[in-house]
């Protein structure tokens, strides 16, 4: 998956984006459990390799690095939950 350095550095655009997959996942037939994990695993990659580029993506990431493993799957979650209601 080749993604835009604008898909990131847009809040608005990373959630219709995201929630474009979350439901090409579900339409492939993925578990929401499954969906799930790949947002954390995705969580974990941009808390690692991208640098947030608005005050949104910056607000999550700081979230992402409190949180314990639990508290980012929760985020992980949310961010699935909030990316369908903008697909």
């Amino acid at each position: 998956m080749s993604t835009d350095k604008t898909v990131v550095s847009n809040f608005d655009t990373w959630k219709k984006f995201l929630g474009d997959r979350v439901l090409q996942a579900e339409r492939m037939g993925m578990s929401e459990e499954t969906i799930n994990k790949l947002a954390y695993e995705i969580g974990d990659f941009l808390d690692e390799k991208v640098d947030p580029a608005n005050h949104s993506n910056r607000a999550l990431k700081e979230l992402w690095d409190v949180g314990d493993a639990d508290e980012r799957r929760t985020i992980a979650c949310l961010m699935v939950k909030l990316a369908k209601q903008n697909a």
